[in-house]
């Protein structure tokens, strides 16, 4: 024990020195403290609660008050920014330090006084506002400006954006909130919590200006802004909103597709003046801004049209087509609850009908149509619906179905025609009226389908023969184009054969012309020829004449005879002598050489009669 307590005083003996000053440092603001010097901290400030007043008057708050202006006791309305403060006695002043109050750059600060002039105070509040009214006091840094300033206890209109302030948390209770941003394409509906009353029969409170798009909550309030659903919206965007002040829905852009128009039906705002003329008798329409229809319609895009206070009817600018046929429905579904009409002729048979109608709504007509009718499906139910059916039935009524299935084309143009008349009056145009399908009744039909049946098998036959024609025809022009070649070869051979022949005529009536020529010459040089022949023949004739009527003279002319018929005999070549002689006798030698001479004659005789026939 006593090596122990030896070993303390040595330590304290050697260290005595660095136990002493950390004391001096520990106790250092102990001891500042005790004679009223008191250092606050950076980034802090004091909150001052003053235990009680010495000397003076007003030691004591107000009755109902919280905050002292005057040095009474209690909660002060100063704070102690940082650094040395003196002549704060720790027996007279309670001093809390409090951290800067930082709000973040994705947040603001909402307020709620804790002191002020009470809301129910009907000469400082006569309307009955709910938010302590805006007052200049440094973004709620001033407390004391605050009350001086007339200040309101209680949730406060007024908000503290993004930053760093230092506020006196005993005057006001700060709460973060996050900074209200509208995402991209949607709206922001607003809700306020204070201002005026909303009229019987409003449903929403009218734009009003100078409120910054509700962040100026006493500039809405000062400007007649009324409690509760706005008409205004927000767009997309970020807003330092109170959210105690005004609450945000969203919703999304309303879109008026290509093809169609946008009429606003606005349930707010001042009853406008009818803009539609004495024309329009069926319902009135007003200017932008007030309640009614609005004569404008909108145009194909994106609208911030707040769906709690207006209604965007959509009227399609192209042609619509509405079918009255069962289980057949367009994608606009106005046709939707329409169904096959029902029919009965004039001969008692019930017959369905399909139906289409084509109907075409001009752009500057569809405020029109909405006014009378409040939607397109409205004038399907209220006009279309019974004027077509009614039609079709009346015609049924006064036609047999026969009749009606034959005279189909002109009973649909007379629907065209009545149709387009009765939709005329409501600024609809009739494009076309369109029969479909037509079933009449099986026993009616059956006789139709059989005459049918038969005059189809008739055509069916003349069809078949015109075939067989056509056919045989074919095979004719087959035959005679597979011959073709043929007939073109003899008829070129013909050709060819023809003028081969006319080539020889003229070749052979040449040739004629030239040996009649020829001809002509040589007739003429036989003529010549003849002539000196005849001449020298002549004249040889007369010399031999001569000579023989000399020797005629000298012998007898028997003698001569003979003498001539021996001369002829021996030049001529015949056997004088037979090889065989047959009878006879010297004595009848001239009876041999008779015969001889005979034969000869005969002979000479034959052989010229052979030549002629020959030539």
């Amino acid at each position: 024990m006593e090596h122990s307590m030896g070993a303390l005083q040595s330590f304290i003996a050697s260290y005595g020195w660095v136990i002493g000053l950390m004391l001096v440092l520990v106790c250092y603001k102990l001891v500042l403290r005790f004679f009223g010097v008191l250092v606050v901290p950076d980034n802090h400030i004091g909150i001052v609660n003053k235990k009680f007043k010495i000397f003076g008057t007003n030691r004591n708050l107000p009755e109902g008050k919280i905050i002292s202006l005057n040095g009474e006791a209690g909660w002060q309305a100063d704070t102690l920014a940082p650094g040395l403060q003196y002549f704060k006695w720790p027996w007279q002043y309670q001093i809390k330090f409090e951290a800067f109050k930082v709000v973040d750059k994705a947040y603001i600060a909402t307020v709620e006084a804790t002191d002020g002039i009470s809301l129910t105070n009907k000469e400082s509040n006569p309307t009955g506002r709910v938010f302590g009214k805006h007052v200049d006091c440094d973004t709620f840094q001033n407390a004391r400006m605050f009350l001086s300033n007339g200040g309101e206890r209680g949730t406060q209109i007024s908000i503290v954006p993004p930053g760093t302030y230092r506020i006196n948390t005993a005057m006001f209770k700060v709460a973060d909130a996050k900074i209200q941003e509208v995402p991209d394409n949607m709206i922001g509906i607003v809700t306020t919590k204070d201002g005026r009353p909303l009229a019987t029969g409003d449903i929403a409170g009218v734009e009003v200006p100078n409120h910054n798009m509700y962040q100026n909550g006493q500039g809405f309030i000062d400007s007649g802004g009324f409690k509760g659903p706005q008409v205004q919206v927000l767009m997309s965007g970020k807003y330092l909103l109170n959210p105690l002040f005004a609450t945000v829905e969203y919703e999304k852009l309303t879109p008026v597709p290509i093809a169609e128009a946008g009429i606003v039906i606005s349930y707010v705002g001042e009853a406008g003046q009818d803009v539609t003329g004495a024309e329009f008798q069926h319902a009135n329409m007003v200017v932008k801004g007030h309640k009614g229809v609005w004569v404008e319609p909108f145009d194909p895009g994106n609208y911030p049209i707040n769906p709690r206070t207006h209604k965007l009817e959509l009227v399609s600018t192209a042609n619509i087509v509405l079918n009255w046929a069962t289980g057949k429905t367009e994608a606009h579904l106005l046709d939707e609850h329409l169904s096959t009409i029902k029919l009965r002729s004039s001969d008692g048979f019930p017959f369905p009908l399909d139906v289409s109608q084509i109907i075409h709504i001009p752009r500057n007509f569809a405020p029109m149509v909405i006014a009378q009718f409040g939607s397109v499906r409205a004038l399907v139910t209220q006009v279309l619906e019974p004027t077509i059916g009614n039609y079709f039935r009346n015609a049924a009524q006064s036609s047999t179905v026969i009749d009606f299935v034959n005279n189909r084309q002109q009973i649909q143009q007379n629907a065209r025609q009545c149709i387009t008349e009765a939709l005329a009056k409501y600024n609809v145009i009739a494009v076309d009226t369109l029969i479909g399908d037509l079933i009449p009744p099986d026993e009616l039909m059956k006789p139709l389908k059989d005459r049918k049946v038969a005059e189809q098998e008739k055509l069916t036959y003349q069809t078949q023969e015109l075939a067989e024609q056509t056919r045989k025809q074919y095979q004719e022009a087959r035959a005679l184009a597979d011959t073709q070649a043929s007939v073109v070869a003899a008829q070129r051979q013909v050709e060819i054969a023809k003028h081969t022949a006319d080539a020889a005529v003229n070749t052979a009536r040449g040739q004629a012309d030239a040996k009649t020529l020829v001809s002509v010459a040589d007739a003429a040089v036989i003529v010549n020829v003849g002539n000196a022949e005849a001449g020298r023949t002549l004249a040889i004739g007369k010399a031999e004449a001569a000579v023989i009527e000399l020797k005629v003279h000298s012998m007898s002319s028997e003698n001569f005879a003979r003498v001539e018929v021996a001369r002829a005999l021996s030049t001529s070549g015949q056997k004088l002598v037979p090889d065989i002689i047959a009878g006879g006798s010297e004595s009848n030698g001239g009876t041999m050489v008779e015969v001889l001479l005979a034969n000869i004659v005969q002979k000479q005789l034959d052989a010229h009669k052979n030549g002629n026939a020959t030539s």
